[in-house]
């Protein structure tokens, strides 16, 4: 029988190796095919239907940043077309998941991080920018490249922002979060660099507390339509204010908070890359099929309620899903739970999916020592094949299991808890590449409860994942009063 899952695994590993390679040599074809192009033609385009069937009822609204983005004035894109980038040589240590074709000039983008930053925001742009292409330096403002994000994940930048001041970028996108936004505006080498930025007409996006704490007192929301995390609204000026997810007012693009980080950030790739290759994105993370499941399934119902503070332990690898991991950290760390990250490699440090790094709370070790009254597998299909290695926290799923407490996993993971025996007579979801695996897969939801197991399907129902788990630890109140704060329209 393991032969069979094994084998099972690997023909859907290169079914979706074969199409993401697919989705990339499209992209460098379009590419290509642009470059050949006269330098100012603009073929006339539509909404993708994908877009437009993708997002009726959900935070993402997709189709309305597409319509938004195709409302720029020519006259700008002729400037920018006018006027390339000059092509700066990449930093070494990052790695973009589609490399762009030789001929094409870099897509480079920065995003700064400080101490407070949104670490769902910060994520979530790098990790969309990076798989549509785009070179994206990750700079901390801070003294070190370690930095504490607002719902205590510990990123790792990969350069300090002093050594940007000399670079030109295609984009500057600054994620939210307080004091991270504060961290930003007080940061000199930063304001310059998005002045310069505003001055030369190229792009520039602020999402949640950034429009309204770090742009505002730069100078850089003049005549610019703006929208902001609804915290912040009564520091916009009242005049250019907009309450809508996403905003785009010639080169400056704003949005909301995390709930809305996914529009937001597929909004930046559709003004870097155009509208074909945001689809196609779209399409990858599984965006433009989310709203054909229903978002939660709960069978054999039991209570999860605790009498103290829930003690969550989130084991980490490299390759998992960065977006998960710092989706599941955020959310229950917002909701008041003790979050605990640990690394099965041999350090601290972890490179996740999309060249994200991450520094673990300790090793698996050491947390083994520990109880935990959840255990939460994020996936990635690198990382889950890492986490499957190890002995440890296969110890310690079983005995979890055997205790009676809580466990779950996301994406490719539960294929990990399937081949540990802990899946036995349970029934459950997870990305649509080890749904076969399953012994008893539901495929028509997001999550899948069953007693006091958890799964997900992917990385763009994260936080669909979390407030189930939020739901369940502490109630429909403190699930939605978090979901208010990440801007995110919850549904029970």
């Amino acid at each position: 029988m393991n032969k069979k899952i094994k084998k099972r695994v690997r023909i859907w590993d290169l079914h979706f190796q074969l199409r993401l390679e697919t989705i990339q040599e499209n992209q460098k074809a379009r590419r290509t095919m642009t470059s050949l192009s006269p330098p100012f033609s603009v073929a006339a385009s539509k909404t993708p239907a994908v877009f437009s069937a993708a997002f009726p009822s959900s935070g993402f609204w997709i189709a309305a940043a597409i319509r938004n983005c195709k409302a720029q004035d020519k006259a700008i894109l002729k400037r920018r077309s006018a006027k390339p980038t000059k092509n700066i040589s990449p930093t070494p240590t990052l790695t973009p998941s589609t490399p762009p074709s030789p001929s094409v000039p870099l897509k480079k983008v920065l995003v700064p991080i400080g101490f407070g930053t949104e670490e769902m925001e910060a994520v979530i742009m790098v990790d969309v920018l990076r798989r549509a292409g785009a070179r994206v330096t990750v700079a901390s403002v801070e003294e070190q490249l370690v930095v504490e994000a607002a719902g205590g994940t510990k990123l790792v930048a990969d350069a300090s922002i002093s050594s940007c001041s000399d670079e030109t970028f295609d984009l500057v996108a600054l994620p939210g979060g307080m004091p991270g936004s504060a961290r930003l505006r007080d940061c000199e080498i930063l304001q310059t660099i998005t002045k310069r930025q505003a001055e030369a007409n190229r792009l520039y996006a602020a999402i949640c507390a950034a429009p309204a704490v770090t742009l505002l007192p730069w100078g850089l929301l003049k005549r610019k339509q703006t929208t902001g995390h609804p915290a912040f609204w009564d520091k916009l000026p009242t005049f250019w204010a907009v309450k809508s997810n996403i905003q785009i007012s010639g080169e400056l693009t704003t949005s909301r908070g995390p709930g809305t980080c996914f529009e937001f950030s597929v909004s930046l790739v559709e003004q870097l890359f155009g509208e074909s290759i945001a689809k196609e994105i779209c399409e990858s993370m599984l965006l433009s099929v989310a709203d054909d499941n229903s978002r939660k399934e709960e069978f054999d119902e039991v209570s999860w309620s605790l009498d103290h503070p829930p003690q969550v332990l989130v084991p980490v690898a490299n390759g998992s899903e960065g977006i998960e991991v710092v989706t599941i950290i955020d959310i229950l760390s917002r909701a008041k739970a003790n979050v605990v990250v640990a690394s099965v490699e041999k350090s601290l440090q972890i490179l996740a999916s999309n060249g994200t790094k991450l520094m673990a709370d300790k090793m698996i070790s050491a947390a083994a020592d520990s109880v935990h009254d959840l255990i939460i597998l994020p996936g990635g299909t690198l990382g889950a094949e890492r986490l499957h290695k190890s002995r440890i926290l296969k110890k310690l799923l079983k005995e979890q299991q055997s205790a009676g407490r809580i466990y779950g996993a996301m994406s490719s993971s539960p294929a990990i808890l399937h081949k540990q025996g802990v899946l036995k007579d349970i029934r459950a979801t997870g990305h649509p590449s080890v749904l076969s695996v399953l012994g008893d897969a539901v495929c028509d939801a997001r999550v899948v409860i069953d007693g006091k197991v958890i799964t997900g399907k992917g990385l763009t129902n994260a936080t669909d994942f979390t407030l189930a788990i939020v739901n369940k630890l502490f109630g429909q109140a403190r699930a939605r009063s978090v979901a208010e704060g990440l801007v995110f329209e919850y549904h029970r």
